[in-house]
């Protein structure tokens, strides 16, 4: 008889990590997969004080107790790159890029995550997770009494920049175009005394030597008048790209890519399952990334009894 995996899991960040955990306890034949390290953006975090019963500690040490965790348990794991899924009848077929390699399996969860979109200017990649962050609320309090820069003008911009206003001393925002956020949330920002909006700009680069020093960056006016604004810390809020690619033919993202999942975590196709960033959803946390994996295996794990 062909060697079929019950649940194979895409994707070693929190969510599919847990997932692993939840699967493999309830006595399904498990395989995790990710092309990286496992962590996802768990190892991009410098540190992670809102992980309940963890204390304060760096997001690459969580993600090595987590993956710990599950070889503990005897999860199967390995480094391949996902690029297609057929759905049978019962059975699926995940087809990695090494070497063509495919997997049978009567469920799957997916849970590759997002990344940060990037401006790609000079400066970003030496100060990125060292100086420049995508999650105020994973890294801001680092920041309490100090000058930091947003960039962005939308919901997550307007609203993290809120947030961090209550801590900073000043906080300043630079979009390249005005603030789109909601009107009421882009008063309450403009009406605080420590915040300064600069619309209309193009960033041009970070600053610094030994650490992140400023943002540079140009009006888009005519004028194209140079600006910089010193600052310890950059918070970058111009969108996420959801990690996608492989499912697109599935049917099963909405249009910016996430993947569309009910309250079970279950897809439109039986057998298919979301988990964590990938999925569409208000909060991505690392807590909210390990409650999707655990139901998520929960559901998959009933699905797959169902086929017996």
């Amino acid at each position: 008889m062909e060697n079929i995996y019950d649940i194979v899991i895409v994707g070693a960040g929190p969510a599919g990590m847990t997932a692993a955990i939840y699967a493999i306890r309830a006595n399904m034949r498990v395989l995790l997969l990710d092309r990286l390290s496992p962590g996802g953006q768990m190892i991009n975090t410098n540190e992670v004080e809102n992980y309940t019963g963890a204390g304060r500690l760096s997001g690459a040490d969580l993600a090595i107790k987590m993956f710990e965790h599950t070889q503990e348990l005897g999860v199967a794991f390995d480094y391949k790159t996902v690029v297609d899924i057929a759905v049978g009848d019962a059975v699926k077929t995940v087809t990695c890029e090494e070497d063509a390699t495919t997997y049978k399996t009567r469920a799957v969860i997916l849970a590759t995550g997002t990344v940060p979109r990037r401006l790609n200017v000079p400066g970003e990649a030496k100060w990125a997770a060292n100086g420049i962050s995508w999650c105020a609320i994973c890294d801001g309090a680092q920041y309490r009494g100090r000058d930091v820069v947003v960039i962005g003008g939308g919901n997550s911009a307007v609203e993290e920049a809120i947030y961090l206003a209550g801590i900073c001393t000043r906080v300043s925002i630079v979009t390249l175009f005005d603030l789109t956020a909601d009107p009421k949330a882009c008063d309450r920002l403009r009406s605080m005394p420590n915040v300064s909006v600069y619309p209309y700009q193009d960033v041009l680069e970070f600053t610094g030597e030994e650490r992140l020093a400023g943002v540079r960056f140009k009006s888009t006016r005519e004028d194209a008048t140079e600006c910089l604004v010193t600052c310890d810390g950059v918070f970058e809020y111009i969108g996420l790209q959801a990690c996608s690619e492989a499912f697109a033919r599935l049917g099963i993202l909405d249009r910016s890519g996430c993947i569309e999942v009910d309250a079970r975590m279950r897809t439109r196709v039986p057998g298919i399952f979301g988990a964590g960033d990938i999925t569409v959803k208000h909060l991505r946390q690392i807590v909210t990334a390990c409650a999707d994996g655990a139901v998520a295996a929960n559901s998959a794990a009933s699905y797959v009894e169902s086929l017996r």
